[in-house]
Parts: structure tokens; C-alpha cells; sequence
């Protein structure tokens, strides 16, 4: 309102001036012998139009300077007292204010985008962005690290970590997480896919969250066995503790009193001593059990592979298991691993065992073998291999299993607790086919 009022006025005397100019050029050309008036008074109109103008002209000015420093960014422009009187004074404090704020508002947007990146560079899950071209880009640390075995942004390039995480990637569908099969570390493991559209750049693009749930799958999975498994060992103990004893009772009382002069006694003897041993039997097989139960204790320590390989083929020799020769193989010869070596010498002796039983009742040559290797992840790969007759595919899913087993004479404790340790190192296991067609154990530590 002040510089509405000031600058009126200054407008008003300036017009006033140029209208007295204009007065007195329009006398001095109708009166004789006043050339030096006419021309002082065609100056004054000069400079009364020339001031009009400059007056209007510098309102025009600062604003066309403010509105060129907001279009292209440069925020570093002064407006603050270039004109004084007449109002601009307050007319440059505004446009100086405005820009001020402009400032701040910049300010504010760098650091809410400096704490967005931030939480999105640190976000635990994987985030990766998917273009109209199909370029894919990893988009936060987590991504980095967890796809960190290829080089290219192509959706092909993806391929190392399975075709059914690829077929994620170029997916369009948008909606609820699905559990999508995917290789980490020569690893095959479950991760929850979820997938979302935003708008960048005028386009559209598709970031996807990647998020490996296997350990979770894993511990719900051996808790809930291990649950099963200890209430099914304790109600079948209560119920056989008192048939065992009483049976050992029968048998001794039918003992004492068999003198051997009644065939009737002998063939009771022999029923119920043979009760006794069948209960005693069945409660060692449910004994037997309560072991997968028990999450095993990992004692971590970092040792070189060969000289401990080399270890487990002499106990492995001095079992004489079937005769089967080993074949073993260490690459590189220094490797190291971090593991329990007692839990981990006891899965693969039970696996090396199960691999050599197999093979000798099946091929002509049987053997077994019993790799070390590191992954491009720096983990540690382990190889059990037969050439027997191999797992049928549709029990390939079931070995792991408690009381699961394919052999008459199986408990169907061994691989569960095999897998058990290994899961307990952070670990995994997997059956595949060998290249002799038998059973290929992988395990990656």
C-alpha cells in the first residue's frame, strides 16, 4: 500500500514536469526571438520522457531479473535496496523476501531428498528399478550386495540368479508379494518378490523389492519338525516305559518258572522275551529321535580344509564302508572354512556312508567322491557324489524329512539331522544328480 502511494506520486510531479516542458516548448514556438528558450525547453520534455520512462521502466526491470533468476535457478540474486524512494526501496525488499524464501524452499527440498536417499540407499530390503527399455538398476545398497555376482543392467544379465527370477524381473503384474525361487551364492533359496509403478521423468517405471526369506522358511520349518518330533518321542515313551517294563518283568518271571518240562512255558518264554526285546528296540528307535530336536550347538572355527579332508578319508578307510573307494578333491589346496568340524565330519561320514551303501548294491564299480571348492561368494562348496541308482525325482523334496527313508533298515534321522547342522551354520543343502547318475549332495557354508 506504501509503495502504491509513493509511486503515484513520484508519477504525478514527473507528469507534471513533462506537461510544464511541454507548456512552455509549445509558448517559446509561438513567440519570436526565443530560439534559446525553444531549445531548452525541447531538452527539458527530452529529459522530463526520458525520466517518466526510466521510472516506469524500473519496476519492469527487477521484475524481469526476478523472474529470469526463478527460471533458471539462480537463486544467488540481490534485490534488497537498489532503489530508494518512491517506493522501490520497499518494492525491492518484497522481490528480496520472495527470493529469500525461494532459498529456503530450495533448501528444505535438498535435504528432504538427501533423507529420502538416505533411507533409501540403507533400506534392508533389496530395491531395483525396471525402465520402459528394461534396463535394470540397483538401487540401493542392499541390491548391491545381494546382487552383486554379474556385471550388465540388462534384464539377461540377471540370469545367474535362476529363470524364475528373471521371468520377476519383466513380470508387469503389480499387487501382492510372491515367493520367487532364486540362486544366491550357488544357493537356491526363496525370496518374497512385491513389485510397484511409479512415474519418473515422464515415464514409467517399475521398482521391484527383493527380500530372501529362506532363513525364515528354514527356522519355522526345523521348529515346527522339532516340535512335532518332541512331543511324538515323549507321549510314545510314557506309553512304552511301562510296556517295557512290565514285559522285562514277564520275561523274568516266565524265566524262573520254565524248567523245561512244559512246552507251553518255553513257547511263553519265548513270546514274551521276545516282546521284551521288541520293546527295547522300539524305545532305542524312539531314543533315536529325540536327538533332531535338540537345535545342534555350532562351535565356529576357521581351519584349512585339506589336512581336516584328509582326516575324515582315514576314519572313513578305517570304517571299511562297503570297500568303495573315495575320490577327494581340494581346490584351492589352502582353503579354509568356518564351521564346527566335529557337527560338519558328522554329516558328511553319514552322507559319504549312505553315498557308498548305495553305490555297491548298484553299480559294477562303485565309488563315491567328496569335493572342496569356493564360490564366487567366497563361501565353501562341498560335494558328496555316488554312482548308484540316484533319488527319483519325486522323493527328491521328501529325503530331508524326519522319519523319511528309502532304506529297510533306516531310522530317516540321519539327513534331517544332516540338514539340521547345516541350516544351524547358516548354511544350505540340496540333492541333485551326479554326473554318474547317482546322488549329488551339495552343501554351501
Amino acid at each position: 500500500m506504501g509503495f502504491r502511494r509513493r509511486f503515484i506520486a513520484g508519477l504525478l510531479w514527473r507528469l507534471v514536469l513533462l506537461l510544464a516542458a511541454a507548456f512552455a516548448l509549445a509558448s517559446a514556438l509561438h513567440a519570436e526571438g526565443l530560439g534559446a528558450v525553444r531549445v531548452l525547453s525541447f531538452l527539458l520534455c527530452v529529459g522530463a520522457v526520458a525520466e517518466m520512462w526510466r521510472y516506469i521502466q524500473r519496476t519492469n526491470v527487477e521484475l524481469a531479473r526476478f523472474v529470469e533468476a526463478v527460471r533458471f535457478g539462480d537463486l544467488s540474486q540481490g534485490f534488497s535496496h537498489r532503489h530508494e524512494g518512491s517506493g522501490f526501496r520497499e518494492f525491492g525488499e518484497a522481490l528480496e523476501q520472495g527470493m529469500q524464501r525461494l532459498r529456503e524452499e530450495r533448501h528444505r527440498l535438498v535435504d528432504a531428498n538427501r533423507f529420502y536417499e538416505a533411507v533409501l540407499d540403507d533400506a534392508p530390503i533389496a530395491l531395483l528399478t525396471v525402465d520402459g527399455d528394461k534396463r535394470v538398476d540397483l538401487a540401493n545398497k542392499s541390491a548391491r550386495r545381494l546382487f552383486a555376482r554379474h556385471s550388465g543392467v540388462r534384464v539377461e544379465d540377471f540370469r545367474p540368479y535362476g529363470d524364475a527370477f528373471v521371468q520377476s524381473l519383466t513380470a508387469s503384474s503389480v499387487g501382492r508379494p510372491r515367493l520367487v525361487p532364486i540362486v544366491l551364492d550357488a544357493v537356491p533359496q526363496t525370496a518374497m518378490v512385491s513389485a510397484a509403478t511409479v512415474h519418473r521423468l515422464g515415464g514409467l517405471v517399475q521398482v521391484i523389492a527383493v527380500q530372501p526369506i529362506q532363513g525364515e522358511l528354514n527356522a519355522v520349518e526345523i521348529a515346527a519338525q522339532s516340535d512335532l518330533v518332541r512331543v511324538l518321542t515323549h507321549e510314545i515313551m510314557n506309553s512304552m516305559t511301562p510296556v517295557t517294563s512290565l514285559a522285562h518283568t514277564a520275561a523274568n518271571l516266565i524265566a524262573a518258572a520254565d524248567t523245561g518240562g512244559v512246552a507251553a512255558i518255553a513257547d511263553a518264554r519265548a513270546a514274551v522275551e521276545t516282546l521284551a526285546r521288541r520293546a527295547d528296540g522300539m524305545m532305542h528307535f524312539v531314543e533315536s529321535y529325540r536327538q533332531i530336536s535338540r537345535r545342534p550347538r555350532v562351535r565356529r572355527q576357521v581351519f584349512e580344509v585339506l589336512g581336516w579332508a584328509r582326516e575324515l578319508e582315514a576314519l572313513l578307510r578305517a570304517a571299511d564302508v562297503e570297500h568303495v573307494p573315495l575320490a577327494l578333491n581340494v581346490d584351492p589346496a589352502g582353503l579354509t572354512i568356518d564351521a564346527d568340524p566335529d557337527l560338519l565330519c558328522q554329516v558328511l561320514l553319514n552322507l559319504l556312508r549312505n553315498g557308498a551303501e548305495a553305490a555297491a548294491g548298484h553299480a559294477a564299480a562303485p565309488a563315491i567322491s567328496l569335493s572342496f571348492s569356493q564360490t564366487p561368494g567366497s563361501r565353501t562348496q562341498i560335494d558328496v557324489a555316488d554312482n548308484g541308482p540316484g533319488v527319483p525325482d519325486a522323493l527328491a523334496q521328501d529325503v530331508f524329512l524326519p522319519f523319511f527313508t528309502t532304506k529297510a533298515s533306516g531310522t530317516g534321522v540321519g539327513l534331517s539331522l544332516a540338514r539340521q547342522i547345516v541350516l544351524a551354520h547358516g548354511g544350505s543343502i540340496a540333492l541333485d544328480r551326479s554326473a554318474a547318475g547317482g546322488a549329488l549332495f551339495r552343501i554351501v557354508i
